[in-house]
């Protein structure tokens, strides 16, 4: 009875959407164009899947770990998921993009290491002590410098 009651007064509003009063409100066509931009973006995603796929088929597994034969391929993937969630203004990152990055790594990745050690910044508060302590020691050694010649020079 209440929803009746709104949906009396509902014609001027739903004009204004470009409907009649006899359809639903507007929050229940946003509830199916949700679902529908959901369900558009998984199946678009699975054809960026089915593309990277095949691009990957044309590197050895020699090359798998060379990230000049994989950027292209790589990258293509992630633009393809980030451009169809941007079209269809789904957000990004999302948990269906996150998913085949992750399954592209297991997939093509996991056995790639590190050939050599890649070193990182110390942490802000180590980096300054490194900083600070020779210019503080600068100014002690000055000193002491000084204080010893001139206490070389009283004893003949």
């Amino acid at each position: 009875a209440l929803l009746g009651t709104g949906l009396c007064h509902a014609d001027a509003e739903a004009e204004g959407f470009g409907q009649d009063a006899r359809t639903s409100p507007p929050v229940a066509v946003f509830n199916w164009t949700a679902q529908l931009v959901e369900e558009t973006y998984t199946n678009s995603t699975q054809k960026c899947w089915e593309f990277f796929v095949d691009l990957m088929r044309n590197v050895t597994a020699s090359e798998l770990c060379e990230w000049k034969v994989i950027s292209r391929p790589y990258s293509l993937l992630q633009a393809c998921l980030e451009d169809w969630a941007d079209r269809l203004r789904y957000g990004y990152p999302n948990a269906l993009a996150e998913r085949y990055i992750f399954q592209s790594h297991h997939r093509y990745f996991h056995n790639c290491t590190l050939e050599h050690q890649v070193y990182f910044d110390p942490p802000e508060d180590v980096l300054l002590a490194m900083i600070i302590a020779p210019i503080c020691l600068i100014p002690f050694l000055v000193t002491l410098v000084i204080w010893r010649s001139k206490d070389s020079k009283a004893q003949p």
